[in-house]
């Protein structure tokens, strides 16, 4: 089964006086692959401007805007149709036997692929990361998938999840210390405490489909905006996602958009304006996800 989906992101930047505006890059359109498929898709922005794509150096799809007028409001709007294919369980993708323990083995091949998703890149000043993350491997609790799921229960479990209007994401020490976080927190977390167990691994950002706003039971928690979660490299299942903010291993609900080594990389839409610093009035996003419907599995 596939579903097809229409997505709305609305960003807009208010000003007490006109201001002008330097270059914005914008991280809105979803990745395609063998998880889905872009049927349409259209960028608008409500002051005249150019707008060029391109793939960075992780194949995201990037848009770079460029406004041509000062004004008052800055709106940017994204909308797609795309068909999303969803992820599979793990149990369909046998591990080779090298991944069923920590530490993992990867190749020479993979360790010169995978060397920048390995290496920490947060600080960890008084080891509380790399101390919280050994502790998930005690004595002979070391089956790689085992620890993958307890360390996102215990995020998910034992967290608050905490909300917030400013922008960035807290260093994973402090995550760790509040007990508390956003998703994007809490996956830049478990990211830098799973690459000191000798894990790749790398951050996602994207968007949650929420069947709560399509009449159904079950709401997620941060959906409405974007989202992030991670993915860790497994040799013979390949790149698996852990989202834990939701507890979410497969299915239909991630829409990824982009990956990146760390957070600041992959920031939904960035840029600079000027004027006098007490113009800026604030920012408000909306990010709307609607199933339009399903199409049935190909049929060999």
């Amino acid at each position: 089964m596939t579903v097809i989906y229409d997505l709305e992101h609305i960003t807009t930047y208010r000003y007490r006086n006109p201001v002008t505006f330097g270059k914005h890059r914008a991280i809105f359109l979803p990745s395609t692959g063998y998880g889905g498929r872009i049927l349409s898709h259209r960028l608008e922005t409500n002051v005249p401007a150019r707008i060029r794509w391109f793939m960075d150096t992780l194949s995201n799809n990037v848009a770079e805007i460029e406004l041509s007028e000062p004004a008052k409001e800055l709106i940017v709007t994204c909308r797609v149709r795309g068909e999303h294919f969803g992820i599979q369980t793990i149990a369909d993708f046998p591990l080779d036997a090298r991944a069923k323990e920590i530490p993992v083995q990867y190749t020479p091949d993979e360790w010169i692929d995978l060397s920048v998703f390995l290496r920490p890149h947060a600080e960890d000043p008084d080891g509380s990361v790399a101390a919280w993350s050994k502790g998930f491997v005690l004595g002979d609790q070391d089956d790689s998938l085992d620890v993958l799921q307890r360390m996102m229960d215990t995020i998910r479990d034992t967290f608050t999840y905490q909300a917030r209007e400013a922008e960035g994401t807290q260093p994973p020490g402090e995550t760790l210390r509040l007990q508390s976080g956003t998703c994007r927190d809490y996956a830049w977390l478990m990211i830098e405490a799973l690459r000191r167990l000798g894990f790749a691994c790398r951050f996602v950002s994207g968007y949650l489909y929420d069947a709560a706003l399509d009449g159904g039971e079950v709401g997620m928690t941060g959906s409405g905006a974007t989202h992030a979660w991670l993915q860790v490299y497994l040799p013979g299942a390949g790149w698996r996602s852990y989202d834990p903010t939701n507890r979410i291993t497969e299915g239909f609900d991630l829409i990824r958009v982009a990956i990146a080594r760390h957070p600041g990389q992959v920031i939904p839409l960035a840029g600079s304006w000027f004027g006098a610093a007490q113009d800026y009035l604030g920012m408000d996003v909306t990010v709307a996800i609607r199933k339009l419907g399903s199409l049935p599995e190909f049929e060999e």
